[in-house]
Formats: structure tokens, sequence, C-alpha cells
């Protein structure tokens, strides 16, 4: 059976709130780049810190930049606002910020901004005016999940949902995408949705607590990186394994592989964003 497999390219760049780039004459070399980031209890998250480091690192081998530093803090706006506020206060030339709210670090973005600080948001976005956007289509990524779906199952059955992080921009608009694309399919019926945080143990956990209550589901929409959680809950609650949207990451590819081979195979798709997409900012920043 053909596979499918997308793997989501960054779909822009923006310069909102600039007319023209500024030219830099000023060399880099003495300065330093710090990354804060909403939450790094994932996968995705792990390797996205790690592709950073590596882009980082050379950066600072061949003279580019003089120094880096990442702080994370435990999915809180507030928290993470406050360590933008400290890294403002260091000295930090730029920072680039994977955002735990699209709203809530707008003020000290630019209040950075406003002290000549270079922001960059990516993946999950702020909104700000005076940051640097660099994008995923994350609206599309949920319309073309619910496609699927609709096209697999032949326009009918019942849909679970498990969403990202609550709050992030990330979560909002692939919800959005889902439920745009839910209004074309009216044979598809969203039974529940749950937040899964894109970590397999909370994806197991809030899936099997929702279970009892559902309908036989004959498909899940995912976020990526909540499919293998997902099986677990329904292989642990003795239900029928329905189609479950995967991810890019090795645990899920792998269990797609194993029910792929079984007699009458597994027909899904898997679809994610880069995590290398941490590199493109620090370039951009």
């Amino acid at each position: 059976m053909k596979k499918s497999r997308v793997s989501l390219a960054a779909a822009s760049v923006l310069a909102l709130g600039m007319t023209t780039l500024p030219a830099f004459a000023k060399s880099t070399a003495s300065e330093g780049i710090a990354l804060s980031n909403s939450y790094a209890g994932n996968g995705w998250r792990q390797q996205m810190l790690k592709m950073w480091t590596l882009a980082s690192d050379k950066a600072i081998k061949d003279h580019i930049i003089a120094k880096t530093k990442i702080v994370n803090s435990n999915n809180s706006a507030s928290q993470q606002e406050s360590q933008i506020e400290d890294l403002i206060l260091q000295g930090w030339k730029a920072i680039v910020i994977d955002a735990a709210s699209p709203t809530a670090l707008n003020g000290v973005i630019e209040k950075a901004c406003h002290a000549g600080v270079v922001v960059v948001v990516f993946d999950s976005l702020a909104t700000a005016p005076c940051a640097y956007k660099v994008a995923y289509n994350y609206t599309r990524m949920g319309q073309m999940n619910v496609d699927f779906v609709a096209k697999a199952l032949h326009g009918k059955g019942n849909v679970l949902e498990v969403r990202g992080i609550a709050g992030t921009s990330v979560d909002q608009d692939t919800h959005k995408g889902v439920i745009e694309a839910l209004k074309k399919h009216p044979g598809l019926k969203l039974v529940g949705s749950v937040h899964g945080n894109w970590t397999q143990s909370i994806a197991q956990k809030q899936v099997a607590g929702i279970l009892p209550s559902l309908p036989p589901v004959q498909a899940v929409v995912t976020q990526g990186g909540d499919g293998y959680g997902t099986y677990e809950a329904f292989k642990s609650a003795g239900r029928p394994i329905p189609l479950i949207i995967m991810g890019n990451r090795q645990d899920e590819l792998a269990l797609w592989s194993r029910l792929e081979k079984k007699k009458g195979g597994y027909h899904t798709m898997s679809v994610s964003s880069a995590p290398g997409v941490s590199s493109i900012a620090f370039w951009v920043a």
C-alpha cells in the first residue's frame, strides 16, 4: 500500500511592520543570539533544540556570533515573559522565540524591539507586529488531516481530534483547519476533542480518559506526535484501532510499519512540521 508522508515546508518568513530589511554594516562577531523556548517536554521540541545548537555552535566556530543561550519555560507564558525580560536586561542583541501564547508575550516583545533587540518568532507564533515571523501553514495541515480521512472513509464516520498545547498558535491554527475542513464533509462527525500536548504519554492518558464516553470511532486526527499514544489508548481499552493520522516521529512510523504488515494492512498518512525550523529562525535573526 502506498504511504503518504508529508513534511511541511516553512511557508513564509514575514517581516511585518517593516518595509525594507536594514543593511547590516556592523559585524555581529561579538554579539549573541538567545532562544526562548516555551516547552521542551516532547521529542519534537528536543530535536528542535538540538538543531538550534548545531546551527549556533557552527556560527560561533565560524566567528559569525560570539555566544548563544537557551532558556525553557515550563509551558508557562508568564514564566517565558519573565525570562525574556531577563534576556533584554542581559543585553542580548537578538532573541528568538517559540511562544507559549500568540498574545501574552506581545508586551515584552514590543519592549525588546523598542530596546533595539531583533526579535524572531517561529513555529508557535506571537502576533507582535515588530517581530519577524517564520511560519508554517498549520491551518492547511488541519485541513489535510480531515481531507485524507474523508477520502479514506468515503465521507462518513466518527472522528476524534487530538490537539496540541492549549493556547498556542500551532494548536489554534491546526484546530481551525480541522473545523473548516469538517464543514466540507458533513458525513464526518467530530465526537470528541482532547489535548495531547504533542506528547505520547499525555495523548495516551487523555484519549484513554475520553474513550468510555465515545461511540465507535473510525478516525483520529492529530497534530503530529500523538499517534503512538493514541494507538496505545485504543489498544488498552480493547477497542478497534481506527485510522490514526501519524506524525513523522520514529515511534509513530515504526508503529505504522508494524500495523501495515498485518493482514489487511493499515492505511493512514503522516504529516508534521520539521524541527529544523529553529535553525532557519536562527539565521533570520
